[in-house]
């Protein structure tokens, strides 16, 4: 679920003292942008009308009180996003590019005011991520694409009314509505310019931690049972593709410059995404065992035909470090205030130092 960050205005203005080279990337982001606002209604609005279907009203009163969750108990913004829904016809806000060298998990990046450089690039247009996409793979990178269902303007948008709850995700189930919510407020908590993943493995954390105290506190035991069996899935599948990261890791690692042996690491690269296939296609078949819908696990299906370096090196990008993040809560007390503080002052470090007291908290991967 990767996350694009728009800055609107502020975006296009950057775009324009850049120059004019690569300005229709700012504007499209801006025009997605203001459609998704002019959308949105406020959430007392969509309640209040007695065309808004029963199971929508009952979403969209269980979003109040997760936002007021999240400022109350988390130490998360009290500002104006995910106070307003916008219905949309599609199946994603935005389509992210990443990209990654054949032999490396190194995101590429691309750069832009504010925000720094990045490991992703979001369209709010399916076919110009793909157009995008092609062009990346004419270079010899390798390529992914993704639809995903929500993004954060880490704030930036709170003028206009904040980020909308979307149609794209408001009907998941109650923990990964949760989740979500939690992860892009997050983004609006702390931000480290240029750093995806020290930004993508905190909101992960915080997602993570979160859930788990509202499931407890305030969910039904339905609810709760439902996460706890989808967790489980989740659990097994971070820690296949965790060991296929390090893996390949290893292996790029074994041939470096002056000259490295080409056809070697190509073996050695498809033996291993060969046994990420083999054994995700053991958990699959035990998850059918259990009466898992294929219809489920058809995401899943497609990510493992695809996989690729880039894949894998965004998926490390949400992964890698959250475990780290959680030693760190543990540190604070689970004190929330205490904890985003402690983000934010690594943050605000040198990104040589921040990834050094980062690496010094090592901990069990969750």
């Amino acid at each position: 679920m990767k996350r694009l960050l728009l800055f609107g205005a502020a975006l296009v203005a950057g775009a324009l003292l850049a120059g004019c080279a690569g300005t229709g990337y700012y504007w499209q982001s801006l025009r997605g942008h203001l459609a998704l606002l002019n959308a949105a209604r406020p959430l007392p609005q969509w309640i209040a009308d007695p065309a808004t279907p029963e199971p929508l009203r009952e979403r969209l009163q269980l979003a109040e009180r997760v936002r007021a969750f999240a400022v109350r108990e988390l130490a998360l913004p009290d500002n104006a996003s995910y106070h307003r829904y916008a219905r949309i016809d599609r199946r994603a806000a935005v389509w992210n590019v990443v990209a990654a060298p054949p032999y490396a998990l190194t995101l590429h990046t691309w750069c832009f005011p504010i925000t720094g450089c990045v490991g992703y690039r979001g369209y709010f247009d399916e076919a110009d991520a793909r157009a995008e996409a092609a062009r990346l793979a004419a270079t010899g990178l390798e390529v992914s694409v993704y639809g995903v269902p929500a993004y954060s303007t880490l704030g930036y948008s709170n003028w206009l009314g904040g980020d909308p709850l979307l149609s794209t995700w408001v009907a998941w189930p109650e923990g990964d509505f949760v989740r979500l919510m939690l992860h892009e407020l997050a983004h609006q908590k702390v931000y480290a310019s240029g750093d995806t993943r020290f930004n993508e493995s905190y909101a992960t954390a915080v997602e993570r931690l979160g859930t788990t105290r509202w499931l407890a506190e305030h969910a039904s035991a339905a609810a709760r049972a439902a996460f706890q069996a989808s967790e489980q899935r989740r659990e097994e599948w971070r820690a296949l593709t965790r060991a296929t990261r390090e893996r390949l890791t290893e292996i790029y690692a074994s041939n470096q410059p002056p000259a490295p042996d080409t056809q070697a690491l190509a073996a050695m690269k498809f033996d291993a995404m060969d046994a990420f296939r083999s054994r995700y296609a053991q958990l699959r078949a035990r998850w059918m065992e259990h009466e898992i819908p294929a219809a489920q696990l058809a995401p899943l299906d497609r990510w493992v035909r695809e996989a690729n370096n880039a894949s894998f090196a965004a998926q490390g990008a949400y992964d890698d470090l959250v475990p780290n993040f959680v030693a760190l809560f543990a540190r604070e007390g689970a004190d929330w205030t205490r904890f985003h503080a402690a983000v934010a002052r690594l943050a605000a470090l040198p990104s040589a130092q921040r990834q050094a007291e980062l690496d010094a908290m090592r901990a069990a991967p969750q």
